[in-house]
């Protein structure tokens, strides 16, 4: 459901007179059966979640100006959408093979590494920076960083193909370029699942590979 609210309602926004007012309808929908259907011990962290993402694009979109919606405003599916987003990275990243974590910045690297040479992205090695910090100083963290950095970029590719927001080419008051989407741009929803599980506590809100076995197990031998 959160993938099709996603990925249908983007271009819903762009191809339908009223489709983001139907996107933010849904979008806030789908957050409040959310909060109302996950256990107490977890809402903390998705409502930690809605306030650090809307201070996020606050700074980012408005103040900071890296990139820009197409109405120019804050779409109002956009705080639920990074929720959504975020449960979606908790729920996936314990399927993530102990140390298979580690093949996503593996394999970013030499891209990142040639777009910077290039010149078409020189914030990329600021970013990817940012990212292999969060996996080396959170290991408990390191599957959600790693699957929030791949599908993060995925619904950036579709966003910014179908012109829901753009990033701009020259980054403001830094001299650096970006894509549009930066390659390494997950690390800013890598820093705010930080935030939100340095907040909440990571055990509230994802379990890792090897706690999801032993609990497997646990029920299994009671059974």
């Amino acid at each position: 459901m959160i993938v099709l609210t996603i990925a249908v309602g983007l271009w819903v926004d762009m191809h339908w007179a009223h489709g983001q007012l139907a996107m933010s309808l849904l979008a806030w929908a789908l957050l409040f059966i959310l909060v109302a259907w996950r256990p107490h011990e977890e809402r903390p962290a998705l409502v930690a979640c809605l306030a650090f993402a809307t201070a996020g694009e606050v700074v980012l979109s408005l103040v900071w100006g890296i990139y820009d919606y197409r109405l120019f405003n804050i779409p109002l599916y956009v705080p639920p959408g990074h929720v959504l987003l975020f449960y979606l990275g908790t729920r996936m990243a314990p399927h993530v093979p102990a140390g298979h974590e580690w093949w996503v910045p593996l394999v970013a690297l030499p891209v990142v590494a040639s777009l910077w040479w290039s010149g078409h992205d020189t914030s990329g090695p600021i970013l990817y920076a940012i990212f292999l910090a969060c996996m080396v100083g959170s290991p408990r963290g390191r599957s959600l960083y790693a699957t929030m950095f791949v599908i993060s970029l995925v619904m950036e590719v579709w966003g910014t193909w179908l012109g829901n927001w753009t990033w701009v080419a020259n980054v403001p008051f830094t001299g650096l370029t970006a894509g549009n989407p930066p390659l390494a741009g997950g690390a800013f929803y890598c820093m705010l699942d930080l935030l939100v599980i340095s907040t909440c506590g990571m055990g509230r809100v994802v379990k890792t590979p090897e706690a999801v076995a032993l609990a497997t197990a646990v029920e299994t031998a009671g059974d």
